[in-house]
């Protein structure tokens, strides 16, 4: 299969009081055409830096100190800043949590649409119009004509948000990243959108990188997940794989947090303990403060756990995983 993209042994920091915290470790993974990789866990393990390494965005005290981010054969981290606008847009998009902090609130949706098609796609004023019109008719907008003539303002979240799907995927880019595109949607029109990224995506041949924190969704639209944790990656596999057969003890806690709504009486069984602040130094495993196995394996507070694959395809960052 083709490899949309590659990213290798990625390291990031952020530059806090003048010192250095490594926000990723050694994050490796790749999509290829026509799959949705899913990117799991808590608020703050770092699902949403990994987009902004990818598009090159990440803030002034952000700096990638190693690794390769190959897209479609181009490592963005070689790439200047000029020319990696070249790439935003044309061979990669993303689609946001909050459409409204998306969309320009003082331009209407025509012209939003128009001048990212123009740009990216080299078209004229009127073809570009017919284009965006028939992108508003894909992801299923009625009167996409008058909706042209509209502002952000004027429609509702679930509009805001296919519309800036529309946008995006109107210049036919060969990597999409929705970062957590669902999170203010309500369930019906989250439905929507999940079932219309799926069908978008056959017919782009494109990869989807997908940010969510809901198991819910990632049922709905992953092919393989990736998990991590406090900037690491802990298990990846196929999605029959983690939800079958989850190895990681802090995957195995995500699943368990899911109250199940068939029994007579459910229980939620949070993780105990608290994420760990980026500034804390936590010897061995990231998780073993909260991890209700760590007492079973002394290595556990003491080194790093390696990767191993416990299956084909499927791999796991943990001492007790051998």
């Amino acid at each position: 299969m083709e490899k949309v993209l590659d990213i290798q042994n990625l390291h990031a920091t952020f530059t806090i009081q003048k010192k250095d915290y490594e926000v990723l470790h050694d994050i490796s993974f790749s999509i290829n055409r026509n799959e949705t990789v899913c990117v799991v866990g808590e608020s703050g393990c770092g699902k949403s830096v990994t987009t902004l390494c990818i598009m090159q965005l990440l803030p002034n005290n952000g700096k990638i100190q190693s690794g390769k981010i190959v897209l479609d054969g181009t490592d963005l981290t070689q790439v200047n800043r000029k020319e990696i606008r070249k790439y935003r847009g044309k061979k990669m998009g993303m689609i946001f949590q909050e459409p409204m902090t998306a969309l320009n609130p003082l331009l209407t949706i025509g012209y939003q649409m128009r001048e990212s098609i123009m740009l990216h796609r080299g078209l004229k004023k009127k073809e570009a119009n017919e284009l965006a019109i028939s992108y508003l008719q894909k992801v299923g907008i009625a009167n996409p004509e008058s909706r042209l003539k509209q502002y952000p303002f004027q429609l509702s979240g679930g509009l805001r948000q296919r519309i800036l799907i529309a946008m995006v995927l109107s210049v036919q880019p060969d990597l999409l990243i929705a970062d957590e595109p669902t999170t203010a949607l309500d369930v019906t029109i989250q439905k929507q959108v999940l079932t219309l990224l799926n069908d978008l995506k056959k017919d782009m041949n494109a990869g989807i990188l997908f940010i969510t924190h809901d198991l819910g969704v990632v049922a709905e639209i992953a092919d393989r997940v990736v998990v991590l944790y406090a900037g690491r990656k802990v298990e990846e596999g196929t999605t029959e794989q983690i939800f079958k057969n989850p190895k990681h003890p802090y995957t195995i806690g995500l699943m368990n947090a899911v109250p199940n709504v068939d029994l007579d009486e459910f229980e939620i069984r949070p993780i105990p303990g608290t994420f760990p602040n980026i500034t804390e130094d936590i010897p061995g495993c990231r998780f073993n403060p909260r991890c209700p196995r760590a007492h079973e394996c002394p290595l556990c507070v003491k080194e790093a756990p390696e990767t191993v694959e416990v299956e084909p395809g499927h791999l796991v960052a943990c001492h007790l995983a051998k």
